[in-house]
């Protein structure tokens, strides 16, 4: 069977500057908040989404630290980040489960992440020299 696929080496650490695919997690976002009760997806599926939301929200949380690390250490955007980390470190280290309050809580992780960073970015520019 041949695979459509690249599995990546990267001794350097260089595709952690890779962008992330910031449409696909926002499309995987909005159908997962918008699920019904019923009917419910299967187990499997649920897995697999949960395990994409975890990885999009640990990616995007790094890009967030990576965002507030350039503000200066007294900038009032980053108590906001602070709350936003902690409560990402605290979600993402209770364990998945292939349910849908599951998927829809990471879902939710996932988009408060991403206004956060988008939020660290103004404030970024609207501070450069």
């Amino acid at each position: 069977m041949n695979s459509t696929h690249t599995a990546l080496y990267d001794p350097t650490g260089r595709t952690d500057e890779l962008p992330l695919d910031r449409d696909a997690h926002r499309n995987l976002v909005q159908a997962v908040l918008a699920w019904a009760a019923t009917p419910e997806p299967a187990a499997a599926d649920l897995q697999h989404i949960v395990l994409q939301l975890t990885g999009a929200a640990r990616a995007v949380a790094d890009d967030v630290r990576h965002a507030a690390d350039r503000l200066p250490g007294d900038h009032p955007a980053l108590a906001l980040a602070d709350v936003v980390l902690a409560e990402a470190d605290r979600r993402l280290s209770v364990p998945s489960q292939a349910t849908v309050r599951c998927a829809q809580n990471r879902a939710r992780l996932v988009r408060a992440l991403y206004e956060r960073l988008d939020r660290l970015t103004e404030v970024a520019l609207a501070t450069s020299p």
